[in-house]
């Protein structure tokens, strides 16, 4: 009998955990499901896909957070899903988007396109090489760069206003190749944001609490592509405007957030009595600073 649960175990310890990997597939999909759309001209659907697909790998990872399922395998199957689905597909369904855009063809505009769509999707490429290489660290509520599944919903709801809003021309071709180079540096910089996974999902909250969840989907239902994109815009804002008033305060980019908002105007305070009171001692003992 003990031979028979070791070799059972071992069994489960080389094998993998279907509900997370189910979740990752799926997001596999809607990135794979973007770009065949998008060849047909489907760019709404392209770019609503893209959104479904962000969606569903926020969810792997938190299921298997919370059913205790982690594996390495779902971190690479995770990563490689987040090439594909964030990676490349937002790069080719806007790509396409540009070419079917153009009343007449004209080759710089081509070549511009597939450039900037080349700049995004290797960014996205060392934004996961990063991550996956990068030692864990302890304070893990802020990701190193943009995150891109943030990135790829940032040029999805762009791409599904630019639809829904029927915007064509030069300049809102030139605004979607700028805002996929823009994303893509984004990717690969060192602002910190927020990675919300100190988001507790499983503790009681307030019934108030519960009027935010309603209230939201309202706000978006408004006018979902406008207000999506304004979400995102505003997430990926908030990384340099982060890092500009930590700058401007001092305060240590890993330090945590609840020391943020601390008195730091009393260091110089201690800093200057400090000093002061050196100063009294060295005149004391007969000593000069050199």
């Amino acid at each position: 009998m003990k031979r028979k649960l070791t070799s059972r175990t071992v069994r489960l310890k080389r094998g993998i955990y279907l509900l997370p990997n189910l979740f990752t597939t799926a997001a596999l999909f809607a990135g794979f499901f973007a770009v065949i759309v998008a060849m047909k001209g489907d760019f709404q659907a392209a770019a609503i896909a893209i959104l479904v697909a962000m969606v569903l790998d926020g969810m792997d990872g938190r299921v298997a957070r919370l059913t205790h399922t982690e594996t390495d395998f779902g971190k690479e199957f995770d990563s490689m899903s987040d090439m594909v689905s964030f990676g490349l597909a937002p790069a080719l369904v806007v790509y396409q988007w540009g070419v079917q855009a153009l009343p007449v063809e004209v080759p710089i505009w081509g070549r511009i396109g597939w450039l900037a769509a080349f700049f995004y999707t290797v960014a996205a490429a060392l934004r996961l090489a990063r991550f996956n290489s990068n030692a864990p660290s302890k304070n893990d509520q802020y990701f190193q760069g943009l995150p891109s599944p943030s990135a790829a919903g940032l040029v999805g709801s762009a791409l599904w206003l630019t639809t829904e809003y029927q915007l064509a021309g030069p300049v809102t071709m030139a605004s979607a190749f700028a805002l996929s180079v823009i994303t893509g540096a984004l990717m690969v910089s060192n602002f910190p944001y927020r990675s919300f996974k100190d988001f507790d999902l499983v503790s009681r909250v307030g019934f108030r609490h519960l009027l935010l969840v309603p209230l939201f989907f309202m706000v978006v239902a408004i006018d979902p592509p406008l207000i999506l994109t304004l979400l995102f815009l505003t997430y990926a804002a908030s990384g340099p405007l982060l890092y500009l008033w930590k700058k401007a305060r001092g305060i240590p980019m890993d330090m945590p957030p609840i020391l943020w908002f601390s008195d730091l105007k009393k260091n110089p305070d201690r800093k200057g009595s400090t000093s002061d009171k050196d100063g009294a001692d060295d005149t004391a003992t007969g000593t000069d600073d050199p």
